[in-house]
């Protein structure tokens, strides 16, 4: 089963101020004085915000298609590794202990995998979603 991770995004004028919100990531919420500002705010907003389900152990929604007038927001590229190691593991079903287990390395380790907040190496990202028999696949846009 795929999985992206471009979330659509509405902006929209009020008070002077570009306002971007997240159908999917409801809590992530962000504003700038302009598109380019709003356009650079929404990435770091959407990182943030899938960082804080990360944490807190909430699920990490699929995007929708996107709407008239909405834009796609990348997930930025680290944060994604770690999104899709959180959602291979919630799809196979199987505890931290287990990936440890099928990498040979402790769970601490898997934890600083999964961990928002540690720079984890791609490469070792993807020995453990190869573990859970994912593969990351990345693709180039247009900006």
């Amino acid at each position: 089963m795929a999985f992206s991770f471009l979330y659509p995004a509405r902006l929209r004028r009020s008070g002077g101020r570009v306002l971007v919100s997240f159908r999917d990531v409801p809590e992530a919420l962000t504003e700038a004085d302009d598109r380019r500002q709003a356009l650079a705010a929404a990435e770091d907003c959407l990182e943030e915000a899938v960082a804080g389900r990360i944490r807190r152990g909430d699920p990490i929604p699929p995007p929708s298609r996107p709407a008239a007038g909405e834009i796609l927001v990348a997930l930025p590229a680290l944060m994604a590794f770690k999104a899709a190691l959180v959602v291979a593991l919630d799809q196979a079903g199987i505890t931290r202990a287990r990936l440890a287990g099928r990498l040979r390395c402790s769970e601490r380790e898997v934890d600083r995998l999964l961990d928002p907040r540690h720079r984890s190496q791609h490469a070792r990202l993807q020995q453990a979603l190869a573990a859970l028999g994912k593969r990351l696949v990345i693709e180039m846009h247009a900006a």
